[in-house]
C-alpha cells in the first residue's frame, strides 16, 4: 500500500489521498494485468520468443512481478525465459507479499519464502527451473538503474508517488530507464501527469493516455522510437543460441553448461577425466557459506550474491548431497564488530551463547553466526547441472588446442584431431585454463587436503549439528556409503599441484582443528591416534587476487576459472553472468561488482 496523488483534469497533482486498491485484494490484479501487462501488449508481445526483459522501477508488494509471472505460467506460446529487473528502495516484509488474490498466492508464497537477507544491491531469484529470475535492485532508484546493464524490452514504470518517492520524478531518472531501452520497447504507467508525459517524451518515448479500468483514472502507454541517433543503441534481438564448448566438468564449467542450456544452447562438455567432476570438485563435502568482512568489502558482497544463487541451484540435490544447516564463524582473536549494513542480519550475526555452547566454545569467544549457509556435495551439484535438458558430457577427451575457425572455434586434442566445433567456447579448465588460452590468463594452483572420519559413538555425542569455519573448517555428520562422517582442513600449498596424500598435511589439519574447536578435540584425537582418519586432496585454482576470472576473450571465447576455495560460492554466478552477457540479460550482481570478476582485469592481450 503507498500514498498517492489525485490529478485533475489538466495533468497537476490535487491533495493526496491514500489508496489501496490498485496494490491489495481489491481489483489489484485486474489493474496490474491493465495499465501494465496489456499496455505493454504482453502476453503477446513475447510469443514465441526466447527471452523477454521487463524492468520495473518500484516493486513495492510484488503485484506486477506476480501479474508477469502468472501471464508466463498460463500462456502456451511464452518466452523460454522471463527476466523480471525490478528496483525498490524499501522493500516490504515477506508477509505483505502475502497481501494479494487467491488466484496469484501460489507465487506469492513461494517470492516470500525467498525474501530475505535483503541487503543494499542487487538480487537474483530464480524460479520455475531457472526459467523466471527476479533481479530485485535495493537501494535508490537513480543509483540501482545506473548499475543496471541490459536490454529491457517491456519498461513498468512504477513507484511514480511525488510525495513519498519525488526522486523517481527526475529527469535523469527517466533518462537512466532509457538508456535500457532499446528501439521499440513498450512502457506503461498509471499516472498521466503532464510534466511525466513531456519527459518522457524528451527521453524518446512516444507515449498516449489509454483508458483506465472504473473506476480507476486513465494510464499511458508508450514505445521507445527516439527521433535521433542514440550512441550505443542495443540490438533488437540479442545473440541466438546454438552450439556450445564448455571445456571442463567441474562446478565452473557445468555451473556455464547449465545456464547456456537454460537459454536454448546446446552445449557439449568436453573433460580429460572418464567422469565429471574429477578434480578440485571430487571434494567429498564443501562448505557453502558467506564471507563476511567487518568493512563488507566487495568479496564480502560478491559472495553474498554467489551464495544466494548456489543456495536456490541446492534446491534440486537430495538431503544426502547438501543440508542448509547454517555456519558458525569462529573468529579466533578479531573481536571486529559486523558492519552496520541493512539486511545483514539474515546472512551474518553475533553467534548466540547456545550456538557457542554446541560448539564447545566459551560464551567470549568472538563468533558469528551465518544462516544462510550449509555442506555441499560438489560433485552432486555438478552432476546435477549436467543432467539439464540440452547438455552432453563427453569424457576422455584431452583438450590441448582451442583454434579459431572461421568465425567459430576448433578444439583439438594433442595429435590434432578435432573433438568439436562451435561458434562459442567457454574454458573452464581450472589451473589447465592458462594453457589452453596460451597464456592469455595466468592461474596458480593450490593443493588442498582435507583429513575425514567416520563417527564414533563417543565422539558423535559431543559434536555440534552444524559447520564450523574461521581458521579451517569442520563439517560434521556427513553421509557417506559407510555412515556418518565429519570433515576437516583444508591446508593450503600455493603452488602446489601434487595430490598424493601426505601425513604431515594430516598432522597440520589435526592442530588446525585443535585451534578451531579446541572443546572437541579430545573426542576426536583417538581417531587420529588409532589411524582412522583418512585424508582427500585435490588441487584449486586461484588468480593473482583470488578472485574468479570470467567474461569473454575473444569474440565467441570466454572463460569461467581461479574460484580457488570457493567454487561452490562462484560457479552459479559465473555462469549466469557468461548468459546475461551474451543475452543482453540482467546481470545477477551490480555492474561494478561484475566488474571485481571480469577477466579483462588480469587478462593479456592475444
Amino acid at each position: 500500500m503507498s500514498e498517492v496523488v489525485a490529478w485533475g483534469d489538466d495533468g497537476t497533482p490535487r491533495s493526496p489521498r491514500y489508496d489501496d486498491s490498485y496494490r491489495t485484494e481489491s481489483g489489484g490484479l485486474a489493474q496490474a494485468r491493465h495499465v501494465f501487462l496489456q499496455a505493454c501488449g504482453l502476453p503477446a508481445a513475447w510469443a514465441g520468443q526466447r527471452q523477454w526483459r521487463i524492468l520495473e522501477t518500484g516493486f513495492g508488494l510484488g503485484l506486477n512481478f506476480l501479474a508477469a509471472w502468472q501471464a508466463w505460467r498460463d500462456d502456451p506460446a511464452r518466452p523460454g525465459l522471463l527476466h523480471f529487473a525490478a528496483v525498490e528502495a524499501h522493500p516490504v516484509a515477506a508477509s505483505d507479499l502475502l497481501l494479494v488474490e487467491p488466484e496469484l498466492a501460489p507465487l506469492a508464497a513461494e517470492l516470500a519464502e525467498r525474501w530475505q537477507g535483503l541487503t543494499p544491491g542487487h538480487h537474483r531469484f530464480s524460479f520455475e527451473e531457472g526459467r523466471v529470475l527476479l533481479t530485485l535492485c535495493v537501494g535508490d532508484a537513480g543509483a540501482m538503474l545506473r548499475e543496471l546493464d541490459f536490454a529491457a524490452d517491456s519498461v513498468f514504470l512504477d513507484g511514480l508517488e511525488p510525495l513519498r518517492n519525488p526522486a523517481m520524478w527526475e529527469l535523469g531518472t527517466l533518462k537512466a530507464v532509457a538508456r535500457l531501452c532499446r528501439p521499440g520497447t513498450t512502457l506503461a504507467t498509471w499516472t498521466v501527469n503532464g510534466q511525466v508525459r513531456r519527459d518522457l517524451a524528451t527521453c524518446g518515448f512516444r507515449v498516449d493516455k489509454v483508458a483506465g479500468l472504473p473506476p480507476k483514472r486513465a494510464c499511458l502507454q508508450g514505445r521507445y522510437a527516439p527521433e535521433w541517433d542514440v550512441k550505443g543503441m542495443r540490438a533488437a534481438t540479442p545473440l541466438p543460441p546454438s552450439q556450445c564448448v564448455v571445456i571442463g566438468a567441474g562446478l565452473a564449467g557445468a555451473a556455464a553448461a547449465a545456464s547456456l542450456a537454460r537459454r536454448g544452447w546446446q552445449v557439449t562438455v568436453l573433460d580429460a577425466a572418464p567422469a565429471p567432476a574429477a578434480g578440485a570438485s571430487a571434494l567429498p563435502a564443501g562448505l557453502l557459506a558467506p564471507h563476511q568482512s567487518p568493512d563488507d568489502n566487495v568479496l564480502s558482497r560478491l559472495s553474498r550474491a554467489g551464495v544466494r544463487i548456489t543456495l536456490q541451484a541446492c534446491a534440486g540435490l537430495g538431503n544426502e548431497d547438501w543440508q542448509p544447516t547454517g555456519v558458525l564463524e569462529h573468529r579466533m582473536d578479531d573481536a571486529r564488530t559486523l558492519p552496520a549494513v541493512e539486511g545483514l542480519e539474515v546472512w551474518s550475526a553475533e553467534a548466540r551463547t547456545e550456538q557457542r555452547a554446541a560448539a564447545r566454545l566459551s560464551e567470549d569467544t568472538a563468533a558469528w553466526w551465518h544462516a544462510s549457509a550449509a555442506w555441499v556435495r560438489p560433485g552432486a551439484l555438478v552432476r546435477h547441472w549436467l543432467a539439464q535438458r540440452g547438455v552432453s558430457f563427453r569424457g576422455g577427451c584431452p583438450v590441448h588446442a582451442i583454434e579459431q575457425a572461421g568465425s567459430g572455434w576448433r578444439v583439438c586434442d594433442a595429435d590434432g584431431v578435432t573433438l568439436a566445433e562451435a561458434p562459442l567456447v567457454v574454458v573452464a579448465a581450472a589451473h589447465a585454463s592458462g594453457p589452453l588460452l596460451a597464456g592469455r590468463i595466468t592461474t596458480h594452483p593450490v593443493r588442498g587436503q582435507v583429513s575425514w572420519a567416520l563417527h564414533d559413538e563417543a565422539a558423535a555425542a559431543a559434536l555440534p549439528s552444524f559447520p564450523v569455519n574461521g581458521h579451517g573448517h569442520f563439517l560434521p555428520r556427513v553421509p557417506t556409503a559407510d555412515g556418518l562422517a565429519w570433515f576437516s582442513g583444508s591446508t593450503y600449498g600455493r603452488g602446489d599441484a601434487d595430490t598424493r596424500p601426505r601425513a604431515e598435511d594430516q598432522v597440520a589439519n589435526r592442530k588446525r582443528l585443535g585451534e578451531l574447536l579446541p572443546g572437541l578435540l579430545e573426542s576426536l584425537s583417538p581417531a587420529f591416534d588409532e589411524q582412522r582418519v583418512r585424508a582427500w586432496s585435490g588441487v584449486r585454482c586461484t588468480s593473482v587476487d583470488r578472485r574468479p576470472l570470467v567474461g569473454e576473450l575473444a569474440p565467441g571465447l570466454w572463460v569461467s576459472t581461479a574460484m580457488g576455495s570457493r567454487g561452490l560460492t562462484f560457479a552459479a554466478l559465473c555462469g549466469e553472468l557468461i548468459a546475461a552477457r551474451l543475452h543482453g540479460e540482467p546481470l545477477p550482481l551490480e555492474k561494478k561488482l561484475a566488474a571485481a570478476l571480469d577477466v579483462s582485469r588480469l587478462s593479456k592481450p592475444s
